[in-house]
């Protein structure tokens, strides 16, 4: 198999071949279609998330077909098109896992992270987290479903039922999300890097009903606001946004540092929420409606072995839409 393979953080990924892994008891192995780069991705390549299993092949979006299975697996079988998310197991018996809330799990492993991912030609999984998929869509389409819409979906339930959601980052996450948004007839303001002129008018073109950047006024005020960007400085700008009860949700696993912000800001029942990881529930809710959405992504695929490349495209902000690996593609 081939896989780009990071050794160190804050080194670019090494492009390996290594024998084919066989499937463990539970577990599955796929032949990769897609891998969507996602700004966790970055995280990791980029030292922000502590203590990755090093080596490791990072990539969590993923959509493949099984060629294996291991000891135990009878809900899968072989030639079936799955997707692999980011939370790859849980241990089922701590207190989170316990109650329904396995994506704070104590003991958790994340795919591309802890345990190896998509950025390959092959890649093993736990078969319980892994997610069927419909035959007859484009695998490409489909991968950044897998982190971008997922994360995207369980920030979308925690900002409650507002209708007036402003989303802050118009990158795949929010491109996603906006249009489940539309679908379910609320109204989405998209805030962009002060200046992106691109980025507002594509976020105009999935039915926004307002684009400009962070540093601008929205023309009303806010329900609910997501922050997808991993930029601290946005709560405070958001808060002060929104409207008395309402939320803003952060939707990354990473944040640069949140400044000092007067407590007015705060005031009035205003909350500020994170979103951690997701549960495979998550996955089946969302799936289901992002189907009854027609959510359609906006892709740019690149070749495995252009990895380095996507993953800087990302980090430029240079992208619209989602990047995606497709192993094989020149």
């Amino acid at each position: 198999m081939k896989a780009m393979v990071l050794h160190k953080v804050c080194t670019p990924l090494v492009l390996e071949t290594r024998p084919l892994p066989d499937p463990g008891p539970g577990e599955i192995r796929l032949v990769l279609e897609a891998c969507a780069v996602c700004r966790t991705d970055l995280h990791v390549v980029d030292g922000d998330l502590p203590n990755p299993k090093l080596p490791v092949i990072p990539g969590h979006e993923i959509v493949g077909r099984v060629d294996a299975l291991g000891e135990g697996v009878a809900t899968l079988k072989i030639g079936q098109r799955v997707g692999v998310p980011w939370l790859g197991h849980t241990c089922g018996h701590c207190p989170y896992c316990a109650s329904g809330r396995e994506n704070l799990c104590d003991e958790p492993l994340f795919t591309g992270y802890t345990r190896d991912g998509g950025f390959a030609s092959h890649v093993v999984a736990d078969a319980a987290y892994a997610f069927p998929l419909p035959e007859g869509e484009d695998p490409v389409a489909l991968a950044p479903l897998l982190c971008a819409g997922l994360i995207g979906w369980r920030s979308l339930v925690a900002a409650g039922d507002a209708r007036t959601i402003g989303i802050y980052g118009f990158g795949a996450a929010a491109h996603i999300i906006a249009q489940v948004c539309l679908w379910q007839h609320r109204q989405v303001f998209a805030f962009t890097r002060p200046g992106d002129s691109a980025a507002q008018e594509f976020a105009r073109s999935l039915g926004a009903a307002w684009a400009g950047g962070s540093d601008e006024e929205p023309p009303g005020r806010l329900d609910a606001a997501i922050i997808f960007a991993p930029v601290g400085d946005l709560v405070p700008v958001a808060l002060q946004a929104t409207a008395k009860g309402g939320r803003v949700v952060c939707g990354g696993i990473h944040m640069s540092d949140i400044p000092r912000f007067p407590y007015r800001l705060l005031w009035g029942e205003r909350q500020i929420l994170s979103v951690a990881n997701l549960t495979r529930q998550d996955a089946h809710d969302f799936l289901s409606v992002a189907r009854e959405a027609r959510v359609r992504t906006e892709t740019v695929p690149y070749p495995l072995e252009a990895a380095n490349e996507a993953l800087d495209d990302l980090r430029a902000g240079r992208l619209q839409g989602a990047a995606v690996l497709v192993p094989g593609r020149h």
